[in-house]
Parts: C-alpha cells; structure tokens; sequence
C-alpha cells in the first residue's frame, strides 16, 4: 500500500512523544502490505473498523485514533486525522466531506 501525506501523520503525532516508535511500525505495516479489503486490515489491527468512508484504527489502548480513508483496489492509504480519544468523541472530523 502507498501511504499518501505520511508526513502530516508524522507532523499530527509529534506532539506525543510516546508514539514515536507506533507511528514508525503503523507506516512501515502500511507501507508492507497488500490489504484488498477490512478483514485484511484487521488481522495486522484488529480493533480496525469501517465508520462511513473512513477506516479508524486505535493506538496505544484506545488512548489514539488514527483515522484512514482507504482505496483497496488502487492500494492507497491516505491520512486523514490522528485524535485523542476525547477529541475523537466531540465527531468534529466527521463533519469531513468525505464523511
């Protein structure tokens, strides 16, 4: 898969110096794979779940939410949002358009 704007993902979590080494392996795990759908997804995370056109994975024990919009048959992942669990919860980013 090809991870489009890893670097914002890098710039979104460097403000948490505890995600260092997670965000290193969840670029690296993107970047491996050949997932051609969720089920794929969810045997390397399996907390990863399809909310509207967004795929969202939880980092650190639910403490993080990597939020993904996914293109299986082009094998392209996009970044679109890294929250706290609590910003997460206010569903802000789900007034996204492509929400």
């Amino acid at each position: 898969m090809h991870l489009i704007s890893a670097r914002n993902l890098k710039v979104a979590t460097s403000h948490y110096p505890d995600l260092a080494e997670n965000i290193q392996i969840i670029c690296k795990n993107i970047q491996d794979a050949t997932w051609r759908h969720l089920l794929d997804l969810q045997q390397v995370y399996p907390s990863a779940e399809a909310v509207s056109n967004f795929t969202v994975i939880n980092v650190k024990g639910n403490k993080y939410r990597l939020i993904l919009s996914i293109d299986y048959e082009k094998q392209v992942v996009y970044f679109k949002y890294f929250l706290t669990h609590a910003e997460y919860d206010k569903e802000e980013w789900k007034n996204d358009y492509y929400y």
